[in-house]
């Protein structure tokens, strides 16, 4: 089975500041986001399960190249780059344009797995993009899946439920992070990561032009929080002024 991963390139969240409700990404290193790795994990266990092979397909800067490793290490087969340095310009429409045009030059996928939302944006867009553009059935929200002969069986997870869908193949398949639990690669496996085949290319090499950004960020900043600064000298006046807001019940 032929099996494409999309993965995004993102800030390492554990270590990115906030300053006058802006973060600060200046020597935050790049790394891929949890959900990614939950179906870059989901791609390794079918491929384990029923042969053929992964590739991972991303959109990054300057450095995806190193961020891509531990994908490789982890399992995945091979790697295609798109290097766009733009990174503040990648909006949703971008990164389905980069992503659908990638798989395109990799043949007839079998199977391309999303996970649900990026781990800075989580606009949840981009895998129902690519689908479109690819013009391949999706399923969001896949907590489980099942591989039979040209078909997939899977169950979403809703918000008050479950829902069990058969798909044929070729499909999109974007996944939540209850679907597994991602493994950690050995040192071993990290050392052979680095001789796996990858492809890079820049985004106006694969388009033929530079992208252009349809949506533009206004402002994207972190929620206001007002403290009281209120001092309590005791453990008892603690509780008379929580009761007082009204955030503990009477006694």
């Amino acid at each position: 089975m032929n099996i494409v991963v999309a993965m995004k390139q993102i800030p390492d969240l554990q270590q990115v500041r906030i300053k006058n409700r802006r973060p600060i990404l200046e020597d935050v290193p790049l790394t891929f986001g949890n959900i990614d790795r939950n179906a870059l994990e989901a791609g390794v266990l079918i491929r384990e399960q029923v042969g053929g092979s992964v590739t991972v397909v991303a959109a990054g800067k300057e450095g995806l190249e190193d961020t891509v490793k531990e994908a490789l290490a982890v399992g995945a087969d091979q790697a295609y780059l798109i290097i766009y340095d733009e990174r503040e310009d990648m909006e949703s429409s971008i990164s389905a344009g980069l992503l659908a045009e990638a798989i395109k030059q990799l043949g007839s996928p079998d199977l391309v797995l999303f996970g649900e939302g990026s781990g800075d944006n989580y606009s949840s867009q981009v895998g129902s993009r690519v689908a479109e553009l690819l013009d391949l059935p999706q399923v969001g929200y896949v907590e489980r899946i099942e591989v039979a002969e040209g078909k997939v069986l899977v169950t979403r997870s809703l918000e008050d439920g479950q829902e069990v869908l058969e798909v044929t193949l070729p499909a999109v398949l974007t996944v939540v992070a209850d679907l597994n639990q991602p493994r950690i690669p050995s040192v071993t496996q990290i050392l052979k990561a680095g001789k796996k085949p990858r492809k890079v290319m820049s985004a106006q090499e694969l388009l033929g032009a530079a992208p252009t950004p349809k949506v533009t960020t206004l402002s994207n900043l972190a929620p206001e929080i007002e403290r009281k600064k209120i001092q309590v000298g005791s453990a008892n006046e603690l509780v008379q002024k929580l009761r007082a807001e009204g955030l503990l019940g009477r006694a």
